[in-house]
């Protein structure tokens, strides 16, 4: 197994695909044991198979992340597993799109249940580990929507600024521990979350923008791939990063303008 001295083992959520898997992946190339956890258990077996057959240490954790029981379970399960977690990646998340005036409640409780509620079930089983060992990081990936209105997603954006103060606020009362709580907000990113959302539009619309929908283009000319995302999740994770906390790192080509 390739593992790396020093390599605390690393849980990722939302790990079957999209964002999540690149960031497994990409914590496993550098030597980590990855918990892949995902409601889909084919989805993480499947990439666990794949890393395990390029010589990573993995398991793979069918869990829902809405359900605090199952995720006090698979967290107790990674660490008999791999050992003591030293990194949470809350990946997992749901969209919710459609005009808020006109949302069915049981979709806006959806998008706080799987992007709000989830974040804070997962990095409080993790985080309390992390706090009686006095180290450990937590990144939660949440979104640019979080920090700039969009219009037709905002039970995802509201959900998503939720989960990115929530991050913040974790990481101001883990400080004293050792512990680091930083977040990453991708803009659009080539995933199939993006091509539901899109429908039968292209990605070159994502890039040129929509202003009948008060959203700006892509400056940097180009919709991000996931490894993107992974590259600013796995440094904010690392020991390069040991002196930041509380902050959030927009991967988005510039199309906020960090309004």
């Amino acid at each position: 197994m390739i593992r790396s001295g020093g390599c605390a083992p690393a849980l990722v959520t939302g790990a079957a695909g999209g964002i999540g898997a690149a960031v497994a992946t990409a914590l496993a190339a550098e030597g980590r044991p990855v918990a892949l956890l995902d409601r889909s258990a084919a989805g993480v077996g499947e990439l666990a198979e794949k890393l395990a057959a390029d010589g990573h240490e993995t398991c793979a954790l069918a869990a829902d992340v809405t359900d605090p029981r199952a995720v006090w379970a698979a967290v107790a399960t990674a660490e008999e597993v791999l050992g003591p977690l030293g990194v949470l990646v809350n990946g997992a998340g749901a969209l919710v799109s459609g005009a808020l005036l006109d949302l069915d409640l049981d979709e806006w409780s959806r998008a706080f249940a799987v992007n709000t509620d989830g974040v804070f079930h997962v990095s409080r089983a993790v985080g309390r580990r992390m706090r009686e060992r006095r180290e450990g990081s937590i990144v939660t990936i949440t979104s640019n929507s979080a920090g700039v209105p969009r219009a037709g997603i905002g039970a995802y954006a509201s959900a998503k600024a939720a989960a990115t103060m929530f991050t913040r606020c974790l990481g101001l009362e883990l400080a004293p521990a050792g512990v680091r709580c930083n977040i990453v907000c991708p803009g659009s990113t080539d995933t199939p979350m993006l091509r539901e959302l899109l429908g039968d539009a292209d990605l070159d619309a994502v890039v040129a923008g929509d202003p009948a929908a008060f959203k700006v283009g892509i400056p940097l000319g180009r919709v991000a791939d996931p490894a993107d995302v992974a590259e600013a999740v796995v440094f904010l994770a690392s020991p390069k990063a040991r002196h930041i906390t509380m902050q959030a790192l927009y991967v988005d080509g510039g199309a906020t303008l960090r309004a």
